[in-house]
């Protein structure tokens, strides 16, 4: 028995020295990881092609950010005016809803909801709040207060039964994507909208499966087992609005702005490009 628990505990504690070599590993790797190369140099272009000046750092990120977020009142959701919104239709996944027309169109058409509830809609101040996934408030006893607010948001599968104490018992939205959604149909609570934040095309195919109660296809793409069943009914149901999403990756956190799309690549509007 002695010699089981020896074995058991050198294989523990080889274990954890590999995890956090392996996290000490990425670390430094990603701290070397740049966009461009030592001999390249990055400029910042405005629309008509003149230099605005070194507004990013090596790794493509803005040195100061635009204060001026929402820059025009927006829908939370997709209504059926979606594509009149020349801000989305002219990027893809996740900052539009480029070749995502019919899609939206056939869930929007079985939906039918594009607000709030309408006890929300009737408030004049509706203080929200939202709650992420982190152990951060375990054994805080905030539960309470969170049911306080008037919106509660919770994100992804983050679990509430049985840790009411802790994260609170109210949900009035719960956002997702296909690949982070519940995937037992008793965790969901009774009185929430379920919003999709559509990540890449799949999603909104996804999404038109959930709606239309269809068979949902393993083989479309999905990087992991997702939910092929969401026990709401379609007017419980909301797409968020790209736009937000757009908004908050270009303006507020700076990603560089690579023609709409993540990744290595030269902006034709307040982009970068190699030299």
């Amino acid at each position: 028995m002695g010699l089981l628990v020896f074995v058991r505990n050198l294989l523990l504690a080889l274990c954890l020295f590999l995890v956090l070599g392996f996290l000490y590993y990425s670390a430094w790797k990603l701290h070397l990881l740049q966009w461009e190369d030592s001999n390249s140099m990055v400029l910042s272009f405005d629309s008509a092609g003149q230099t605005l000046g070194s507004e990013y750092d090596r790794l493509g990120f803005l040195l100061k950010l635009d204060s001026k977020l929402f820059s025009r009142p927006a829908p939370m959701f997709l209504d059926d005016s979606f594509r009149k919104w020349a801000r989305i239709r002219e990027f893809v996944p996740p900052f539009g809803i480029k070749g995502q027309d019919n899609l939206i169109k056939a869930i929007l058409s079985v939906t039918k909801e594009y607000r709030l509830t309408p006890a929300l809609d009737s408030l004049s101040c509706r203080r929200c709040i939202i709650v992420g996934n982190g152990g951060v408030l375990a054994n805080k006893s905030l539960g309470s207060r969170i049911d306080d607010y008037d919106i509660v948001v919770r994100l992804n599968s983050a679990p509430v039964k049985g840790f009411e104490k802790d994260v609170g018992s109210k949900t009035t939205l719960r956002i997702t994507y296909p690949e982070g959604a519940m995937q037992r149909p008793e965790q969901y609570e009774r009185d929430s909208l379920f919003v999709l934040a559509g990540f890449k095309w799949q999603d909104f195919k996804w999404l038109k499966y959930i709606v239309y109660k269809e068979r949902v296809s393993a083989s479309d793409g999905f990087w992991k087992s997702v939910a092929t069943r969401v026990p709401k009914e379609p007017p419980e149901i909301r797409i968020l609005n790209p736009y937000f999403i757009q908004e908050a990756a270009f303006t507020l956190i700076g990603l560089p702005f690579n023609n709409g799309l993540m990744g290595r690549g030269c902006g034709s509007d307040h982009g970068t490009t190699r030299l």
